[in-house]
């Protein structure tokens, strides 16, 4: 006859209590990890650019890599198209502002704001590079005050304002 004895079938060893803990330690420096990232960016992020005069009043600021925002001044505009070099000035603007083409207007009437040289090398003259545009720009400031821009953007609102149709001629009705 055969043997009909029951075996009791063999458990998985139970973790040891210390390779769990190894395992929640890591998960929670993984998670510490993730956090600090999440929150550092968030942080650095938080303020797009920085004016021209907080540039100008923080020594700290000098030869350290910013993203800095200004007005045009369009007589101060030179290209080299032979070492394809931009130069031109840009005006502080206020923080706070209720209608942007109005603030870049009087920061640029104001004789007093602050101004900076900027230097962009290795560069074509882009077209929104003229007077009373916004220019936000990535670089460093120089030990000469002139600023090295890495990276040029330019906003101009007089090319987005809405402009009222000419008599005669009928707007296109809001879909609602």
């Amino acid at each position: 006859m055969k043997d009909l004895s029951w075996v009791k079938p063999k458990q998985p060893q139970k973790r040891k209590r210390s390779e769990r803990l190894k395992f929640i330690g890591v998960g929670i420096l993984i998670l510490l990890a993730v956090l600090y990232l999440l929150i550092s960016g968030t942080l650095q992020g938080a303020r797009y650019f920085i004016t021209v005069a907080e540039l100008l009043s923080d020594p700290t600021n000098h030869g350290r890599t910013v993203r800095i925002s200004g007005a045009v001044d369009g007589e101060s505009i030179e290209y080299d198209s032979e070492k394809a070099i931009i130069r031109f000035e840009i005006v502080n603007i206020p923080n706070e502002y209720d209608d942007l083409a109005a603030a870049l207007r009087e920061a640029l009437m104001d004789n007093s704001a602050p101004r900076l040289k900027v230097l962009v090398e290795d560069a074509a003259i882009p077209d929104l590079l003229q007077h009373e545009a916004q220019a936000i720009l990535t670089g460093a400031l120089g030990r000469d005050t002139v600023f090295q821009a890495s990276e040029l953007l330019l906003k101009c609102p007089s090319r987005f304002e809405e402009s009222a149709a000419p008599e005669g001629l009928s707007q296109i009705p809001e879909h609602k």
